[in-house]
């Protein structure tokens, strides 16, 4: 049934969240093995990962950072690169992703919108100046700035920051100018990226995922499971 969707999909939009990456080793945020459910000094992973805390403490945000958030190993696995196929066969308009993980540009897709940002890009915040994600994986406590000294800042949206306004408004863009939404690996318990399904009015919604969504009584198609062994079928 999804293979048939797809086929018959002219402008497909793929939104995807931690569910797409743990077959690639990278964990999700809420099963019982996922980063929620790990603690640093008796503070949670959401305290941790906030912009209050980031400001307040940055050595132990980076502790915590360095040790859950970045997995340089990790390489994009069949869901990925089922999605590059896609495009290069210019079927997928695009890819909406909660992931700041980079394997979907990784995978080879050009058109990616990293709603809550990616690792993989990094500035000071004195001077604006830019660093790959190499240069904070080779800092030990708060990386700093080559050139000015300046606290070096992964471009990933904290709690209590605000997404991107251009590249939410060209995910919207994106969704709203599909026919088929497929949406996989994600709870759909974000605000406010769940609300991006809103401007969906095309044909088929199908939803992935391992539990169920809120979106499923909406859905033309649901299939529960995980989305590496189910998009990997149709390689």
């Amino acid at each position: 049934m999804l293979q048939k969707i797809i086929d018959c999909s002219k402008r497909i939009v793929f939104f995807g969240g931690a569910g797409v990456s743990t077959a690639s080793g990278i964990p999700d945020f809420r099963s019982a093995e996922g980063i929620y459910s790990r603690e640093a000094d008796g503070l949670s992973p959401e305290m941790i990962l906030s912009k209050s805390f980031f400001y307040l403490h940055p050595e132990a945000f980076f502790s915590f950072y360095r040790k859950y958030m970045i997995h340089p190993d990790a390489k994009p696995n069949a869901a990925h690169l089922y999605l590059y196929e896609l495009e290069k066969r210019d079927k997928l308009r695009g890819i909406v992703t909660q992931n700041i993980d980079g394997l979907h540009k990784a995978a080879g897709n050009r058109r990616v919108y990293e709603i809550h940002g990616s690792i993989h890009d990094n500035y000071c915040m004195d001077c604006n100046a830019h660093f790959s994600l190499d240069a904070v994986r080779a800092s030990e406590g708060i990386p700093r700035c080559r050139h000015c000294g300046g606290v070096i800042k992964p471009s990933v949206v904290l709690y209590g920051e605000a997404l991107d306004k251009y590249v939410c408004i060209g995910a919207c863009r994106e969704i709203s100018g599909a026919d088929t939404l497929i949406v996989a690996g994600t709870s759909l318990s974000v605000e406010p990226a769940a609300s991006f399904l809103d401007y969906f009015s095309g044909k088929n919604l199908v939803v992935i995922n391992k539990e169920p969504t809120p979106a499923d009584s909406k859905a033309s198609l649901v299939l529960c499971g995980d989305v590496n062994e189910i998009m990997g079928r149709l390689i």
